[in-house]
């Protein structure tokens, strides 16, 4: 079984995911599995999350950022006792290769197994068909959007909810999962990662891309763990100045036939009517939900005002959308550092 858009009513499968009678096979992931008595202090050295105390079975979220601090990889780790397991959308076989490199006298052993397993997403529970390692059930529980030890939350009010999991299940037992449960398609879990503001590298990240942009200090990234590649950035990002971009969801105007496209252009529009001229922002996700209608998610300026009316200009016309805070304009300058009065060279 391969991964499918929909099974032919993505709306149905939507409602089923959401309810937990359906589970959606994911997009190939790379699968990288560390072992080692060094492992986790290896990998907390590396990636932007503590983990030099991660527990048998527990999940967490983590980055690797370049020397600028922008977005590499976003890895979703669980550790079994004896290993950690690592997956992460995109191919493997260069990070395999990075990570080999990157053991200099460590004890730990990489090995791809990407080849072996499939990743089944589902709603609440993982599947029963889990891969067990070490007696530990190889299902990931999404931290998204509590809070995290050592995270930072922009987001301001409730948030949405979401309960996911991410499951290894070897290659030849994924006919036994959609035994139990419903297949559901990718459509059906975009749009409740839409709906629950869950940014995913394939979509949301580009090479500019700064984990502050996308609230993902809440789950991705401790503040005050030891060095890591990108670490200065993250710090004086949050410390002392405002990421330059911000993640928005959008409800659309649903009264024509289409859905804009990802990376469809964003408007703002002025207090006359009219569109200002130059583009502020580009989709990044979109899917028709089962109950909110076309809904997506959106990369702008930081300047765009948090309750500006927008447009986006689609192949087929422009479409209304009105904006949801999720990164507020005012996300950073945590330290709110005064600058000193200078008198004549020199300051009290």
């Amino acid at each position: 079984m391969k991964p499918k858009d929909h099974f032919g009513n993505p709306m149905i499968e939507q409602r089923k995911l959401a309810n937990g009678q359906a589970a959606v096979l994911l997009p190939e992931r790379g699968i990288i599995s560390v072992g080692g008595p060094d492992r986790l202090e290896w990998l907390h050295s590396m990636l932007s999350q503590n983990l030099r105390s991660m527990a048998v079975g527990e999940s967490a979220e983590a980055l690797l950022l370049d020397p600028q601090g922008h977005i590499e990889r976003v890895v979703h780790l669980i550790d079994d006792g004896e290993q950690t397991w690592l997956w992460f959308e995109g191919e493997s076989e260069n990070f395999t290769d990075w990570l080999d490199m990157m053991i200099f006298r460590r004890k730990v052993t990489v090995q791809n197994r990407s080849a072996d397993f499939a990743v089944v997403g589902k709603v609440t529970d993982g599947v029963p068909q889990a891969f067990e390692s070490n007696g530990v059930a190889l299902t990931w529980q999404d931290p998204w959007p509590r809070l995290a030890p050592g995270g930072f939350h922009y987001a301001k009010g409730a948030p949405p909810r979401w309960s996911w999991t991410e499951s290894l299940v070897a290659f030849e037992r994924t006919p036994e999962v959609f035994e139990a449960f419903e297949p559901a398609g990718t459509m059906a879990y975009d749009a409740l990662r839409i709906a629950a503001h869950r940014p995913q590298q394939s979509t949301e990240v580009d090479d500019k891309a700064l984990p502050h942009e996308f609230d993902w200090l809440t789950t991705a990234v401790h503040l005050s763990k030891g060095c890591y590649r990108g670490q200065e950035t993250v710090a004086k990002v949050h410390n002392l100045g405002h990421p330059p971009r911000r993640l928005i969801f959008m409800h659309l105007d649903g009264s024509g036939h289409d859905i804009p496209d990802r990376g469809d252009e964003i408007f703002v529009v002025a207090t006359d009517g009219t569109l200002e001229p130059t583009s502020r922002g580009k989709v990044t996700s979109v899917q028709q939900h089962f109950e909110m209608g076309p809904i997506a998610l959106g990369l702008v300026s930081r300047s765009v005002p948090e309750t500006a009316s927008l447009m986006v200009r689609t192949r087929f016309g422009d479409v209304n959308a009105n904006q949801e805070v999720i990164v507020p304009a005012d996300a950073g300058k945590a330290g709110n550092i005064k600058q000193k009065k200078l008198l004549m060279g020199g300051g009290h």
